[in-house]
C-alpha cells in the first residue's frame, strides 16, 4: 500500500477558510464526514481534542498533524489541507501552521495502514519536501510529490541495506554509537517523525544510531542486548511508558517525543557525551518523560494516584453498572431471578477487585513492577479490615515506598544475586513488611476512620448534605477533567464502593454533565455571542454532556476561562446540591443520561440537571460579549 492510497484527492482542502485551531480541525473533520471516512463526528472530534490536550500536534516549521484512532473511523485516510495565511495552532515553535495532515485511523487498523502513516510522517521531516508542498496548487500535484518522495526513500533504503551488507574496512574509524526509543500516546505520527529526525541528524553528525519505535502497531526495530551494552548513551523520546529496566546502568536522557523531532541535535550530543544521569532501576523512582528537573512531591503523588484510579475505573464502571442493572431485575422478577443473581455475581466479582487494583497500580507507579504484588496484597488486606477506599490508598503508597527502600537496601548485595532479588527477595520482603504494617497498624486505624466517616455521612442533616453535594458538583466544573474534577470523582467513588450508596455519584455526575450541556444550550440561545465554528461545536457539546464527558467544554474554557468556568461552577454546584436535597441516588459511576433509568428518582435528577444547565447557560450567554465586540477589542 502506498501513501496516496490513503492521502485521497477528494479529501484535500487547498485553501482552508478556518482562522483558529478548532476551526481548522472542524473543517477537516467535515471533509472526512462528507466523504464517508467517519460515521460519528462527535466521537472522532473527541479523540482529536483529547490528543491535543496531551501535547499540541502543531509540530513546528509550519506543520500540524492532528490525529485520532477510534471507533468513529470507517476506513483509514488522511486529509491534506493548506492555509496560505497560516493559523495559530499552538505549535511547539510558536509559529503559524500552513500545512495540515489530519490522520484518521480505525480502532482495528492493521499493520499495513499504520506503516503507511508512519512513512507519511517520516517524509515531513524533510524541509525541501515541505517547501514543495507549500507551493502545490492542486491535489494532483500533492499526490505527485508524495509518490516521487516515496520512491526516492525506497531507493535510499535499498542502498543503505546494501551498504550494511558490504564488508567493513579494517581501517574505518569507529563512530560514536547512540540508541533511542520513540513513542507517543497515539503511536501514529510523532513516534515515527521523531525516529526519522534522530536518524537524519545522526547521519549529519557522523554518529551511528539505532532507533526503536513503540507505535500503534507495537514495538518495531527492538534494541538488542548487545546494542544496549555497546551504546555510549540512550535517548528515550516518549510521552508514554516504555520498558526502562533494560537500560539499567546506562546514561539515559528522557525527553518528550516532540524534542526528538525538534531538538534531535541536542539530544544526540548529550547522549554521546554521556551528559545524562545514569539510570538506577533498583534505587530510583523513574517515570516516563521526566524532565531534567524533578517533579514536585504533590505532582508525583497525583501521578501515582491517577495511575491507580485509571486502572481501577473499568472495574468501577463495568461492575457498578451491572450491579445497578441487577437491582432492576430484582424489582421486576424477584430476588430468586437468575438474571438478578447472575448480574449481581458478575458485577460483584469486578467490584471485589477495586481496592486491590487501586493499591497495586499506585505501588507499581512508584516502584515499577516489584510494587504490584505488595500493593495488591495490601489493598486486599484493607478490604478484609474494612479500611475501605482510604485504607487502599494508604496500602498503595505504603507498598510502593517500601519497595523503593528495599531496592536501596539490597543494592549492595553481590551481582551474582541479582536474579534472586526479583524472583525471591523483593516479593517475600515486600509482601511481609507491607502485610505486617497493614494487618497490625494501617488496617485497624483506617477501619476506625472509615467507619466514622461513613457514619458521619449517613447522619448528615439535609443542609450539610446539600452543601457537600454543591461542593462536589462545583469541583467537577473547576478544571473539567483536571485535579479538582478527579478529586471529587475519586471521593465519590470511594464512598460508593464502601457503602453502595450512589447519592454522591448523582452529585458529581450532574456537576460533570453541566459544563458541556450549558455551553451547547448557550450557543443555541445566544447565537450573536458565538462564532459559526463555536455554534457547530456547541451541538457536539450537548451530546458530550449527555454522555457525562466534561472534557468537551475544555476548548471553550481555554478561549474564555473566566466566563465559561465561572458560569459552569455555579450551575454545577446548584445541580449537585439539588440532587442531595431531593435524595437522588445513581448506583452507576458513569454513563450520564444513558444510565438515568438506574436512578432511584430519575425525574428529580433530570430536573436538577435542567435547572443547573439553564442557570449556567443563561449566566454564560448574558455575561459573554457580542462576538463583534470581542473582535474589535
Amino acid at each position: 500500500m502506498k501513501i496516496n492510497d490513503i492521502l485521497l484527492k477528494e479529501l484535500m482542502i487547498m485553501d482552508l477558510q478556518g482562522t483558529t485551531k478548532e476551526g481548522v480541525i472542524d473543517e477537516m473533520i467535515a471533509s472526512l464526514s462528507a466523504n464517508g471516512i467517519i460515521n460519528d463526528v462527535a466521537v472522532y472530534k473527541e479523540g482529536i481534542m483529547k490528543r491535543e490536550s496531551q501535547t499540541s500536534t502543531g509540530l513546528g516549521d509550519g506543520i500540524a498533524m492532528p490525529h485520532a484512532k477510534n471507533k468513529a473511523v470507517v476506513k483509514p485516510a488522511v486529509v491534506f489541507a493548506k492555509s496560505a495565511a497560516g493559523v495559530d495552532y499552538a505549535s511547539l515553535d510558536g509559529q503559524p501552521a500552513h500545512l495540515f495532515f489530519m490522520i484518521a485511523a480505525p480502532e482495528g487498523a492493521n499493520n499495513v495502514h499504520l506503516e503507511v502513516l508512519a512513512s507519511l510522517s517520516r517524509l515531513l521531516i524533510n524541509p525541501d519536501f515541505t517547501a514543495s508542498l507549500k507551493k502545490a496548487q492542486t491535489p494532483e500535484e500533492v499526490q505527485g510529490l508524495f509518490a516521487a518522495a516515496e520512491a526516492a526513500r525506497e531507493a535510499k533504503e535499498q542502498a543503505e541495506a546494501a551498504a550494511k551488507a558490504a564488508p567493513v574496512a579494517a581501517t574505518e574509524t569507529k563512530k560514536p554509537f547512540v540508541i533511542a526509543v520513540t513513542a507517543c500516546p497515539t503511536g501514529i505520527a510523532h513516534t515515527y517523525m521523531a525516529e526519522d529526525s534522530l536518524k537524519q541528524m545522526a547521519e549529519k553528525m557522523g554518529v551511528d544510531i539505532r532507533v526503536e519505535t513503540n507505535g500503534s502497531d507495537g514495538v518495531k526495530n527492538p534494541l538488542t542486548a548487545d546494542e544496549i551494552r555497546r551504546a555510549d548513551g540512550v535517548i528515550v523520546a516518549a510521552d508514554k511508558k516504555v520498558e526502562m529496566a533494560r537500560f539499567n546502568g546506562k546514561h539515559v536522557l528522557q525527553r518528550p517525543v516532540s524534542d526528538g523531532i525538534n531538538k534531535a541535535e541536542e539530544l544526540i550530543t548529550k547522549a554521546m557525551r554521556q551528559e545524562a544521569p545514569i539510570l538506577n532501576v533498583e534505587g530510583d523512582i523513574f517515570a516516563v518523560n521526566e524532565s531534567d528537573e524533578k517533579p514536585s512531591i504533590i505532582g508525583r503523588v497525583y501521578k501515582d494516584l491517577m495511575n491507580g484510579i485509571s486502572h481501577m475505573l473499568p472495574f468501577v464502571v463495568g461492575g457498578g453498572i451491572l450491579i445497578a442493572i441487577s437491582f432492576l431485575f430484582e424489582t421486576s422478577f424477584g430476588s430468586d431471578s437468575p438474571l438478578f443473581i447472575s448480574f449481581m455475581a458478575i458485577g460483584g466479582a469486578a467490584f471485589s477487585f477495586l481496592i486491590p487494583i487501586l493499591a497495586g497500580y499506585i505501588a507499581m507507579s512508584i516502584a515499577d513492577r516489584p510494587g504490584l504484588l505488595p500493593g495488591m496484597a495490601g489493598g486486599y488486606l484493607a478490604v478484609q479490615a474494612n479500611a475501605g477506599f482510604l485504607g487502599g490508598l494508604i496500602a498503595g503508597f505504603l507498598a510502593g515506598y517500601i519497595m523503593v527502600y528495599l531496592k536501596k537496601a539490597f543494592k549492595g548485595l553481590p551481582r551474582t544475586l541479582d536474579g534472586m532479588k526479583t524472583i525471591l527477595l523483593y516479593p517475600v520482603f515486600g509482601l511481609l513488611i507491607t502485610g505486617l504494617l497493614m494487618y497490625f497498624l494501617v488496617g485497624p486505624v483506617f477501619s476506625t476512620i472509615n467507619t466514622a466517616m461513613i457514619t458521619f455521612l449517613e447522619n448528615l442533616g439535609t443542609g450539610n448534605a446539600v452543601l457537600l453535594g454543591a461542593v462536589l458538583g462545583g469541583m467537577m466544573a473547576i478544571d473539567m477533567g483536571g485535579p479538582f474534577n478527579k478529586a471529587a470523582y475519586a471521593f465519590s467513588i470511594g464512598i460508593f464502593t464502601d457503602t453502595g450508596d450512589g447519592s454522591l455519584m448523582a452529585a458529581v455526575m450532574a456537576g460533570g454533565m453541566i459544563p458541556p450541556l450549558a455551553i451547547g444550550i448557550a450557543t443555541l440561545l445566544f447565537k450573536n455571542k458565538f462564532t459559526d465554528i463555536e455554534q457547530k461545536s456547541g451541538l457536539s457539546n450537548i451530546l458530550l454532556g449527555l454522555s457525562f464527558i466534561t472534557e468537551g467544554a475544555i476548548p471553550f474554557a481555554a478561549a474564555d476561562p473566566m466566563r465559561v468556568i465561572g458560569s459552569s461552577i455555579v450551575g454545577s454546584a446548584i445541580a449537585g446540591g439539588l440532587t442531595q436535597l431531593w435524595a437522588v441516588s445513581i448506583p452507576a459511576p458513569h454513563g450520564g443520561l444513558f444510565v438515568i433509568t438506574l436512578a432511584n428518582r430519575p425525574l428529580m435528577f433530570l430536573l436538577a440537571l435542567l435547572i443547573g444547565t439553564v442557570v449556567s447557560a443563561l449566566m454564560l450567554g448574558l455575561w459573554k460579549q457580542d462576538k463583534t465586540q470581542e473582535v474589535v477589542k
